[in-house]
Formats: C-alpha cells, structure tokens, sequence
C-alpha cells in the first residue's frame, strides 16, 4: 500500500500544474502581440523609407510612417524586455529605430530645402542624358546656400 502511494504522488507531479500552463498561455500570447507589433513596425520603417524615395512630394507621408515607426519600435523595444523575449526581436527594434532616426534627418532635411530638392527631383526626371543630369545637379549645388556645401 505505501508503494501505491508513492507511484500516485509521482504520477500527480509528472504533468504540468495548471498554473504552469496558464504562465506559459500567457507568455505565447505575448510573444504572438509582440511579433504582430514588430511586423507593424517594420512595414512603417520600410514604408517610410520607401515613401521618401517615391516622390518628395510625399514627405509629409513619409514623416508620419516615421513617427509611427518610433511609437510601435518603442513599445516593442519595452515589450521585449519586460517579457524577455528574443534577442533577436530587440537587435532589430534597435536597428530599426536607427533606420528610422537617420529618415527623422533626412526628412528634416528636406523639409528645409523643400523646393530646391523638388526642383532637382522634377530636373532629374526630365533629364535624359549625362550632360542633362550633371546640368541638373549644378543647379542644385548652386542653390543650397554656399555655407552648406
């Protein structure tokens, strides 16, 4: 008899508590919110970085998928450390709010010389051969102010 006894205590130990199994339910689920929000974050990085190289027209579209990409890096940046998650997760949220910072500059950069890089943009376009384009080119150095180039 103490021998059933036994074999019943090691047999209730042998599977997962239930509370075991909620932790691990709930570690899932924020492992899969977590993914779901890098995924988002990556599309605005990419997106921000591909608006801007569309059309610079599009700037103010490009500013806003920036400033998207910095609140979801953010909270993903947070989410991966409070939760412990892959250190993979975290090595791209990093490099992506970099990507993102450096967009953060050039946007700012061209916001300030909006019609000067338009006008080159609209020249480059036109322009169908290498003396077209360097023409193009000269006549956007020589409108930046000379203090910055």
């Amino acid at each position: 008899m103490g021998g059933s006894r036994r074999l019943e205590n090691m047999n209730s130990s042998v599977g997962p508590s239930p509370q075991h199994h909620q932790q691990s339910e709930a570690a899932k689920s924020a492992l899969a919110v977590t993914r779901t929000i890098f995924r988002a974050f990556l599309l605005s990085v990419l997106g921000s970085v591909f608006v801007y190289l569309l059309n610079i027209s599009y700037v103010w579209l490009s500013a806003i998928l920036a400033v998207i990409a910095v609140v979801l890096g953010i909270v993903v940046l947070v989410r991966t450390v409070r939760f412990k998650q892959s250190r993979l997760v975290l090595f791209g949220t990093i490099s992506g709010l970099a990507v993102t910072a450096i967009m953060g500059l050039l946007i700012l950069t061209t916001a300030f010389f909006f019609r000067e890089i338009q006008t080159f943009q609209d020249c480059s376009r036109g322009a169908l051969t290498l003396q077209a384009q360097d023409s193009c080119l000269v006549d956007f150095q020589n409108s930046v102010p000379s203090e910055l180039r």
